[in-house]
């Protein structure tokens, strides 16, 4: 679909009026920042590496998965 071309101030009158205008922007490279991947080396004993395959095996997930999902509630949980 080609894309159809608008000033500033019609997307900013469509936008006040509630209406959709997403198809007005390209985002084949929009990049939320501070969501870039970091790779982090982290040492696990034995033990917990143990918990966390078995909680991903039960979830159908990656191990990494289950890290990243445990670390992140309690980041959301400790910031409010």
């Amino acid at each position: 679909m080609k894309k159809k071309f608008i000033t500033a101030s019609e997307l900013e009158k469509k936008f006040e009026k509630g209406e959709d205008v997403i198809e007005h922007f390209d985002l084949s490279q929009a990049t939320r920042p501070g969501h870039q991947p970091r790779r982090v080396s982290v040492d696990f004993p034995e033990w917990m590496v143990n918990g966390l395959d078995s909680v991903a095996k039960r979830l159908g997930v990656t191990r990494q998965s289950v890290i990243k999902v445990f670390i992140s509630e309690k980041l959301k949980e400790d910031s409010l």
